[in-house]
């Protein structure tokens, strides 16, 4: 039998034919047969996996009315409950022997007070009112943004406490910026403080206590990123 040429029955398989290379860069220029196309929308490999990874950490702002509202509600009553306390202790207890509430462990009498809380830095008397003045402008600022019901208790009570103070500061004698701080509640081998004091500690604490949560002020929380391999 003759044969041409290429066809079955004489083709040897060590010489190539030209169709098959036509056939293999059709196959290479359409990529895999089972859709290699890369999928729409999006990217593979490691660069979309991170991607994909800093998007599940991402946290929402939660959504909610802004709570200036609470801090000024809580900030008013430290405040007023403050003013109440040392108008009356001044009024009844001051010039006169305190009075023992537990024993001698903590007693109420009237002293005079130039420094910071707790009787610390007596001579620094105008410095300690700059720090309250700036400390109430920096709560000011951040309630533009607060959206945390705990962030406002902490934060009005630490405004109110300030306020009481500086008020003392600014209205009482020997003059303005000079005044005496009034402190009623002796602790034995601790100090003697009062109400607007008490409510700067607490809200301090507070401070500190959503600040180790992650809590922010604006209501959205500060997650740590997990280590590879966890």
């Amino acid at each position: 039998m003759i044969s041409t040429q290429g066809s079955p029955q004489t083709r040897d398989d060590a010489v190539p034919n030209p169709a098959d290379g036509v056939e293999v860069a059709v196959a290479e220029s359409t990529g895999p047969a089972d859709g290699g196309a890369a999928p729409a929308g999006g990217e593979s490999g490691p660069a979309a996996d991170g991607a994909v990874a800093a998007g599940a950490t991402a946290v929402e702002k939660p959504k909610g009315p802004r709570r200036v509202g609470v801090l000024l509600v809580v900030a008013v009553l430290a405040f007023l409950i403050d003013l109440a306390s040392k108008l009356l202790v001044v009024a009844k207890l001051e010039n006169h022997a305190g009075i023992k509430v537990i024993g001698d462990v903590v007693t109420l009498q009237v002293i005079r007070n130039s420094g910071a809380a707790f009787g610390m830095g007596q001579a620094l008397t105008v410095v300690f009112t700059m720090i309250a003045s700036a400390v109430i402008v920096v709560i000011w600022r951040i309630a533009r943004r607060l959206y945390s019901l705990p962030w406002a208790i902490a934060l009005g009570m630490l405004l109110g406490g300030a306020l009481g103070n500086l008020t003392d500061r600014l209205f009482r004698a020997p003059g303005v910026f000079r005044g005496h701080v009034v402190d009623f509640i002796s602790v034995q081998h601790f100090a003697v403080f009062n109400l607007a004091d008490s409510a700067i500690v607490c809200g301090g604490i507070l401070v500190v206590l959503l600040s180790f949560r992650g809590s922010n002020p604006d209501g959205t929380v500060h997650q740590q990123p997990e280590k590879s391999g966890k």
